[in-house]
This record gives C-alpha cells, structure tokens and sequence, in this order.
C-alpha cells in the first residue's frame, strides 16, 4: 500500500537504528558525488525524486537472512562495502527494494563523507582519498561548472571551503542539529558579521530552504509490501530492476547465498570456479547458475530448485563448510566430459553434467578415475549415458529438471552398486517420461541428422569410440562438399532433380565422419578413394589394399565408389548400416 511521505531526517533516524535495512539482493553503493549533489538540488527546487518501495519484515522472519546497514562514510579503496549487520534479533525491519542509492545518497551527504581517488595519486598513497563533506554555498545563484543546478552543493575538505565576500560554505551534515530562525541567521552573522542585506537575506533564504528540506517537507513517499513471501518480494525486485541491466532470479539468489558465508567470499569463489570450469579443453560455457545448481545437488540440500528457503542459513552454512570438495567434484566433472571429447559446441545441456559431478563426489574419487585403467568400464557406462541423454531427440534435461535431478541423486546416493548405477538412474528416468531407449522414429531422426547439429559428433564417437576425441577432430564430409557444384553434377548427368537430391544427402550423417583436424585440412576437396590410396599408399605406391579394407571397415564406409555419380548408392548403404548399428548401440543398457 502507499504510505505518505514522512521528512528526511525521520528516514535518516531509522537509517541510523537500523531500521530501514537493504537485504543481500541491493547490490553495492554506486553514485557518484556529482549525482549526490544534483539529488539534494533537486529537493531544494522541490522537484519529485521518486517513490521508494519498502518492505515490511515481520519479527518472525527478520532472523531468517542476513541484512546490511547504509554507506556512511564511502572510502573508494578503504570503505565502499555496505556494512554487514549480522543476524539481527527478532524485530520489524523495513528492507529497501528500491531506493537504496538515494537513500544513501542523503546518509552520506547529512551524515557522512566520501573519499573520493585524486586524479594522477598512487592508489597506496595516503593523501590519495582525501575524506570530503557535501557543502551549500549559501550565496550561489546556481552553479556554473553544472547549469541546470540552481543551488551549489559540493565535496569538498573542510580546509577547501574558507568564506569569502562571494562564498559562504555550509557543511550540510550541520543542518541536522541547526534549530530554524534566529539560529540560523546567528549562524550567518557569526560568520560573515558585515554581509550587505541583500547577501544577507540571499544566505539565511538558502539555508532556511535546505532546513525545511531536510526537517519539514514531506518528501519520502513510499509504498510498502507487507507479503511475507519471499519469492513474490524477489520477483517484485527482478521487475524494478529489469530497465537496465536484467537480474536473473539466481543473481538474487547468489547475493543471499554471499550473505550466508562466514568464512569464504561465495561470489569470488563462485566465479572463480565458472572461470576455471570453463577454461577446460577447449572450453565451455557454464554458468554461475550451473554452479549454484550444483552447490545445492553435491551439498545433499533438499531439492534443487532455485528456492528461496533452499538458500536459508542452514544449508548455506553446510553449503560452505563442504564447499572444498565440492568445487574439486565439480572440476573432475568437467574434466572427464572433455576427456570424453565435448566442449562448449557439443554440450547441449550443462544439466546433464550434474549427477556426474554428484557420483564423483559422492564416491570420493580423484583426478586419477580419468586415467587409471581399473576405471574404464565405469567410464565407458558413464559417457554412454551421458551421450544417449543427450542424444535424445525429445529433450531429458528441459521440463522437470530440478524433480529429475533430486531422483537421480537419491538413485546415486542409496546405490548399493560400486560402480556408475545406469540401470537404476535408466529406471528412475523411464519412470518420470524421460527414457533413455530410442524409439524407431528417434533412430531415424538421428540418421537423417544435418551437418551442423550438435549431436553428430556425440553420436559419431560413441559409434566409433576408437577416436579419441581429445585430440581435435573434425566433422568431416566423406565426399568432400566442394565436389557437390550444380555445374559439376550436370556435367556429370544429374538432372535438376538428382543435383537438388544429392545436394541434400551431402550434409546429413551417413556422409559424415570424425577426421583428426588436420587430416581432414589435407583431404579437402579430395574424393575418398584417392585420398585413402594417398593415406595408405602400400610398397607400390597404389594403395595398401588391406589397410584400406581395414579403415572402410571400422568407419562403416564400405566399398568406396571412385566417382561421385555412385554417390546415393554409397549413401543408402552406409544410411541402412548405420541404423543398425545406432540401433543396436543406442538401446544397450
């Protein structure tokens, strides 16, 4: 509901007895002085300044997160952080949603200072911030360094601001404890005891205005929300702040969860952690959302969801004091799906990679699971059901996630196997609409799959899992896609519907294969045969038959055509091959 404005002084009061609060999502102090200055001219010329939006914390709740106190004295280098209030008793607390920088504004301006870096001072310096005081200069009529301010307030060092017959320096923070009337005209004459009338009358007309600006005029309207739910009052603050930069509902999320941590900075740990993650092989595109995501799923808190009462004290705390071995899961996950030859291109759900990270740290194991041979069976299970679910044309890692990723970790957690449980967490899957088996339909989709979609190299390597993806392997054209020239097909007889069909086959799977990198830049635009005789040229220089045999064999290439007029043979064959062999693959375990 609206409430009336209420004087500044009053809000400044509630400021000072912790009162008015700004919750963990308010993001830091980031005025200027200049802006601070051009709010108290605003207010002075009685121009609108907005309403504030409050929010009324009820004693049962105001111990439930953490809450920070006003910017004071803002010191660039030294002090620019609100200060952390700790865990207030039960009491009603007024939060700011919004208003949080004017507000500041007017606390350091009427009870504070700034200190603000001199240009061309060494940072380390200790005359680099001098400490500044918002001053009025009583006999302006405006200000020439900005024209459309009428009043003239400024920062400046108390030993900048001597009178002169032009210029007389109020300190603003005075005004608080200035009684109007004769008190402030004593104030002037005190000062300035041979000022003309008009001066005179100029001086004591200016700070009476800033008086009653301060003291009197009704200026801080707000409205006020009284839900206790917490979830409507993140989703009010997402909306007011989505003029600018748009916060996510797990930006918010990640200030309560900073607010929460005792002893490590969660934000730089955080994103530190999506750097690191990220920077991997050939790198990836993870999210500081994947990241909390996994905190919640690793840490054993009872659901995933980006839920407020998920991030309450409790589970924060158990959140970091696990944080450690956490962040070491999270990066041999990512580690090993690399190893397994994805990256940023290929990784089609960073969800996907979750109840990995959570079987790693569950299991306690260590960067040698990688290598060590005793591991190889379990990490074949677990890239092929990496692979499939995310092969799978309809989507696993879409709708219900976060239902599905609290099954899927109780699957992991209550396994008694001693290994990857696939059949249990394949079970689990199929129960919740998200199976792993392929239908006909699916086999056939994939088949008929287009150069350029993310799955082709999952699928590739999983049918000829030989290639050792970490190395850097191309999608390569079996018929090179520049032997595919309209010109070129009707010389070769096509009529313009065979050129338009072939066109079509040339990008889709059964012409496709994995090709180291720089294999493949030697092919180029050389037809298969030729390049297979110059790959494997044998003692006659003609081609080693049997290595070639070999290579057609294992790649499923079958009996090479030398020309391209053989092609939609060539393809037919490798389609229906194909569709066996993904078939007989994919639906294993």
């Amino acid at each position: 509901m609206y409430k009336p404005g209420g004087p500044i002084i009053d809000a400044l009061t509630r400021i000072q007895n912790n009162q008015y609060v700004l919750p963990a999502i308010q993001r830091e102090f980031v005025w200027q002085p200049e802006q601070i200055a051009k709010l108290f001219d605003s207010l002075m010329q009685d121009y609108p300044i907005g309403t504030f939006l409050f929010w009324n914390v009820e004693a049962v709740n105001s111990h439930k997160f953490k809450f920070y106190g006003f910017v004071r004295d803002y010191h660039k280098r030294d002090s620019h952080h609100c200060p952390d209030l700790g865990l207030l008793p039960n009491q009603t607390l007024t939060a700011i949603l919004d208003g949080q920088q004017r507000l500041t504004a007017l606390n350091i301006g009427l009870r504070g200072s700034m200190a603000m870096k001199v240009p061309y001072k060494w940072w380390s310096s200790p005359d680099a911030f001098p400490k500044c005081f918002l001053y009025l200069d009583l006999l302006a009529k405006g200000d020439a360094e900005y024209e459309d301010f009428k009043y003239r307030f400024k920062f400046l060092e108390p030993s900048k601001t001597k009178d002169t017959s032009d210029e007389i320096w109020f300190k603003v923070s005075d005004v608080l404890n200035l009684k109007a009337g004769p008190s402030m005209l004593k104030w002037i004459t005190d000062r300035h005891p041979n000022l003309d009338n008009d001066r005179l009358n100029l001086a004591f007309e200016v700070l009476a205005k800033l008086h009653e600006t301060v003291h009197i005029k009704p200026l801080v309207h707000y409205y006020e929300e009284t839900s206790q739910d917490i979830e409507k009052v993140l989703n009010i603050f997402i909306r007011l702040n989505s003029g600018g930069t748009v916060l996510s509902y797990s930006d918010l999320l990640l200030s309560v969860a900073v607010a929460q941590w005792s002893k490590l900075d969660a934000r730089q740990e955080i994103h530190n952690l999506v750097d690191e993650i990220n920077g991997i092989r050939d790198g990836f595109n993870f999210s500081k959302d994947f990241v909390l995501k996994a905190g919640l799923m690793l840490a054993d808190i009872s659901s995933v969801g980006f839920k407020v009462e998920n991030f309450n004290h409790e589970n924060m705390q158990t959140l970091e004091s696990l944080w450690p071995n956490i962040r070491t899961a999270i990066v041999l996950a990512v580690h090993l799906i690399a190893d397994f030859g994805l990256n940023w291109q290929t990784l089609r759900a960073d969800s996907a990679v979750l109840p990995i990270a959570y079987y790693l740290y569950h299991k306690n194991l260590s960067d040698n699971y990688r290598s060590h041979n005793s591991y190889d069976g379990d990490r074949t299970l677990i890239k092929g059901w990496l692979f499939r679910s995310l092969l799978k044309p309809s989507g696993i890692w879409g709708s219900g996630l976060d239902t599905l990723l609290t099954a899927l970790r109780s699957v992991i957690k209550d396994s008694t196997d001693p290994g990857f449980p696939i059949d249990a967490l394949n079970q689990s899957m199929r129960q919740r609409g998200k199976s792993l088996t392929f239908e006909p339909e699916e086999i056939e989709e994939l088949v008929s799959m287009n150069y350029g979609d993310k799955r082709i190299s999952l699928l590739l390597s999983l049918l000829y899992p030989f290639v050792d993806l970490r190395n850097q392997f191309h999608i390569d054209h079996v018929f090179p896609r520049s032997q595919f020239k309209p010109a070129q097909l009707k010389k070769d007889g096509f009529d313009d519907n065979g050129v338009e069909l072939l066109r079509e086959l040339r990008d889709k799977l059964p012409n496709l294969q994995l090709l180291e990198g720089k294999e493949n830049i030697q092919k180029q635009a050389t037809l298969p045969v030729q390049w297979l005789r110059d790959r494997y040229p044998g003692n006659n220089g003609k081609g080693d038959e049997n290595a070639i045999k070999d290579y057609c064999d294992r790649h499923d290439l079958g009996q090479l055509p030398e020309e391209l007029k053989n092609f939609q043979q060539f393809y037919d064959k490798r389609q229906t091959t194909l569709k066996s062999r993904i078939t007989n693959l994919i639906n294993k375990a």
